[in-house]
């Protein structure tokens, strides 16, 4: 599998993968992964909306669907004690409990039940609009001093912070690299500030800032003879780091994220 992802990464043909080849690699696994999880969350979310089809999926709903799936019979699941999960592997009990902090997480306007946007947040929170509006709103929390919903290159790069010579040297290197962040990922239109919109694009997944700080992640860790490139044989050399990572099993590791 590395080997064949490894060939159809390199685009030049010359046997290594240097950083913007692995970033398209990654980014089109990422815009492949987030059309595909909104693609099939309608049809996902007809199915399991049942008891009655009302436009909102129930955590029992849920439930349902949860335990057929995994091949109990309808006896089994219209008898279940979902208190004691009776007669369940650890396993399943553990991903239950997971999906119900999940649930509540996803849950905004009814803790008992699911909208067809919630149901993505629930199941891809990476691809959710709510979500993502969400982190916006935590950028201005954290960055716009004066309120006025316009995030500035001062505001974005500037921390506040109290600390010793040493300390305030790290903040400034910090500074300079959020600036350069800032005019690069941020302000799309390059008038020193960015809007709503403008932040919408820097924390969606398909920005190409992901797929960007991942490949450098990858270099850093693979790249044995720090060449800025990845040959085949250093690919190989760390299978787990490879086949984990957004290059390969994107869903996955998204998943493990949130």
């Amino acid at each position: 599998m590395l080997n064949e992802l490894s060939l159809r990464a390199d685009k030049d043909k010359n046997g290594k993968l240097d950083s913007k080849e692995l970033s398209q690699w990654i980014r089109s696994k990422i815009v492949e992964h987030i059309s595909l999880a909104v693609s099939n969350n309608y049809g996902l979310f007809t199915l399991i909306d049942v008891s009655p089809r009302n436009g909102v999926i129930t955590w029992k709903e849920y439930h349902t669907y949860f335990l057929k799936k995994r091949g109990f019979n309808n006896k089994y699941v219209e008898n279940h004690d979902e208190r004691r999960h009776k007669g369940l592997q650890r396993a399943i009990k553990e991903q239950i409990m997971k999906d119900k902090a999940s649930w509540m997480e996803a849950a905004r306007s009814n803790p008992d039940s699911l909208t067809l946007d919630e149901f993505l947040a629930f199941t891809h929170p990476e691809s959710s609009a709510a979500n993502q509006l969400a982190l916006v709103d935590e950028l201005y929390d954290k960055f716009d001093r004066d309120g006025d919903e316009l995030l500035t290159e001062n505001e974005f790069a500037i921390l506040q912070t109290e600390g010793t010579g040493d300390e305030t040297m790290v903040v400034r290197q910090d500074e300079n690299e959020r600036r350069a962040e800032f005019r690069k990922s941020i302000d799309l239109n390059g008038d020193g500030k960015a809007d709503r919109r403008e932040l919408l694009h820097y924390v969606a997944p398909q920005s190409p800032r992901h797929s960007e700080h991942e490949a450098e992640a990858l270099l850093a860790l693979a790249d044995s003879n720090h060449d800025n490139m990845l040959s085949l044989d250093e690919i190989l050399a760390h299978p787990d780091l490879f086949l984990k990572s957004k290059m390969v099993d994107t869903a996955r590791s998204f998943h493990d994220e949130f």
